[in-house]
């Protein structure tokens, strides 16, 4: 099917979305400024995007506030915690370096996004400058920064992410055991998927 409508040249998409405002061109920059830096070291969450031969991938990244360390104005430093092991993001990087950053911080509208390119550290001492008690992460991304900038708070008043939660409004939603079974024919045992999830979630979280 054909679409008449359909944008396809960076002319027509500049035709339809109009200049660019002086705050938005001003607002970035190619080094973690130290208005940006209080910003990454307030964020306890952060979502890794990187792009590899096999796809896509958009990968979230916890921990309490400044887990993401500012080694120095062009330098970041990302802890790669346990996970399920499919290590997407990392093979991703493997092939290709090119990454970005959003960091998110809770209760705030703006946020902020880092491109830039990472490599995979497994140095020791790297290693356990971010232990959590008395266990290393797998492996450190160190970020070469290449542009920084907050994005404006529109996406979150509109989605109403930090209050909707507190006001009550939880969605029901299927549990991870209910999606598993679903997906397996029921091979995986949904119910006792579900029981044991949070103690394996507690014991494993470092």
């Amino acid at each position: 099917m054909t679409d008449n409508h359909a944008i396809t040249t960076v002319d027509q998409l500049e035709a339809l979305y109009g200049e660019v405002g002086e705050a938005s061109r001003r607002k970035e920059v190619d080094h973690v400024h130290p208005a940006y830096r209080s910003m990454i070291e307030a964020s306890p969450f952060c979502v890794l995007a990187t792009s590899g031969p096999d796809g896509l991938d958009a990968s979230p990244r916890g921990d309490p506030a400044g887990f993401v360390v500012v080694q120095d104005e062009h330098t970041l430093l990302l802890p790669d915690r346990r996970g399920n092991n499919r290590i997407d993001s990392l093979r991703n990087l493997v092939a290709d370096p090119r990454m970005a950053l959003l960091f998110l911080i809770p209760g705030k509208g703006e946020t902020l996004r880092v491109n830039g390119r990472a490599a995979i550290s497994a140095d020791p001492a790297l290693l356990e400058r971010f232990a959590v008690e008395g266990k290393p992460p797998r492996s450190v991304l160190v970020v070469s920064v290449e542009t920084v900038y907050f994005q404006c708070a529109r996406a979150i008043h509109r989605s109403r992410l930090w209050t909707a939660a507190a006001e009550g409004e939880v969605p029901a939603v299927p549990t991870a055991g209910t999606v598993l079974s679903a997906l397996t024919d029921a091979a995986i045992d949904g119910d006792k998927y579900d029981r044991e999830l949070p103690a394996r979630q507690h014991s494993t979280l470092y």
